[in-house]
């Protein structure tokens, strides 16, 4: 059966779809799919961002214009309005809806992401040999349950930093003690040294609001620090120092983690030890692990399940193991006589009773 489409509907949907496609390609600069969630968008800005920013790149036009394509990209996909709009009129409706007033626009997305490093920042590095003085840097720490370090998760933080801004008069700056000469009369002289300042443009000190977003990444280990640049303490006649983040894992109610590695104990009753038992325990992201076994358990006994650990920081492709230590739990109720014959005949065991040293390992036979 064919069905025909009005000449009319398809010269609109041609139009809707050249409306859209006009401009730039927002979702193919970051490398994300149309279907991105906004975890996803930030990340790839955040990867992306950092590696053409123009002090990594001498220089390079190219590298230049794809970072600031980067911006414009991010800008408007990770808010929701514009989103929207971008999807449904493409960057040029997107442009137009904010020259009438639409918002957007104008944002440094960078620095919410590394703070001010500026094009000429070094990203942090000692430029020359004349070090200008700079402010203390602060150092906060973000606390991440185990959840968020394996799926990794964003922080959203306000802060209120000093910023100095011009004032009215004039203050000493620059100050430096010089050599001075002062004659004492029948060919002596006396060296002293003296306070020489300049004078600069007086300044004070006005608290800004500022949004900075850290990046809990996945598999981030414990005390690893974020460093945003110049978000730190100001300094009158230099540079502001950084504002150092460092991560604290919180402890976990189910999960240990040692490395990229996760260990856990699932407790079973002697008769799913003589049995064997099958569990599920549900895993940091929700998927559902399966330990089993189909024979005897002794307590004490170390199930590992292989790439159900942690994923790892350089490459979360590769994930750590999950060791599961089985605790066996008695029965609380005492046994009858006829009961005790029924397991010693089923068990048919000999007793041992033999002492040994349990905190040496043991000998080879």
């Amino acid at each position: 059966m064919k069905i025909l489409i009005p000449w009319w509907s398809a010269c609109l949907l041609l139009l809707f779809c050249l409306n859209v496609l006009a401009g730039r390609d927002y979702y193919k600069i970051l490398g994300v799919k149309r279907t991105a969630t906004t975890k996803e968008i930030k990340r790839a800005y955040r990867k992306l961002a950092l590696k053409y920013h123009p002090d990594h790149n001498n220089g390079d036009k190219e590298a230049e214009k794809k970072f600031h394509d980067l911006g414009a990209a991010y800008e408007a996909l990770s808010d929701e309005d514009q989103r929207k709009i971008y999807d449904q009129e493409g960057e040029d409706g997107l442009k137009e809806r904010q020259n009438r007033g639409g918002g957007g626009g104008g944002g440094d997305p960078f620095s919410s992401f590394f703070g001010g490093f500026g094009f000429g920042g070094g990203f942090g590095g000692k430029q020359g040999g004349n070090e200008r003085p700079r402010g203390a840097d602060v150092t906060a720490v973000i606390e991440a349950t185990l959840e968020e370090i394996y799926n990794g998760e964003f922080v959203e933080i306000t802060r209120y930093k000093a910023v100095a801004k011009e004032a009215p008069g004039k203050r000493r700056c620059n100050c430096r003690m010089e050599m001075r000469t002062h004659q004492m009369g029948g060919g002596q002289f006396q060296l002293f040294q003296e306070e020489v300042c300049d004078k600069c443009a007086n300044k004070k000190y006005i608290n800004e609001e500022r949004h900075l977003e850290i990046e809990i990444e996945v598999g981030v280990r414990h005390d690893h620090t974020y460093k945003f640049t110049g978000e730190g303490e100001p300094h009158m006649e230099g540079d502001a120092g950084d504002l150092i983040f460092k991560i604290h894992e919180l402890k976990h109610n189910i999960f240990e983690r040692r490395g990229d590695n996760l260990y856990t104990n699932i407790t079973i009753t002697l008769q799913d030890a003589l049995n064997g038992f099958k569990s599920e325990i549900t895993h940091l992201d929700g998927h559902k692990v399966v330990v089993e076994r189909k024979k005897v358990t002794p307590y004490g006994l170390v199930i590992e399940k292989r790439n159900e650990g942690m994923p790892n920081h350089e490459n979360n492709n590769a994930h750590g193991s999950l060791f599961v230590t089985v605790d066996v739990e008695f029965p609380k109720k005492e046994l009858t006589d006829e009961q005790r014959k029924v397991i010693a005949g089923i068990l048919d065991q000999k007793t041992i009773g033999t002492f040994y040293n349990g905190l040496q390992p043991k000998k080879k036979a």
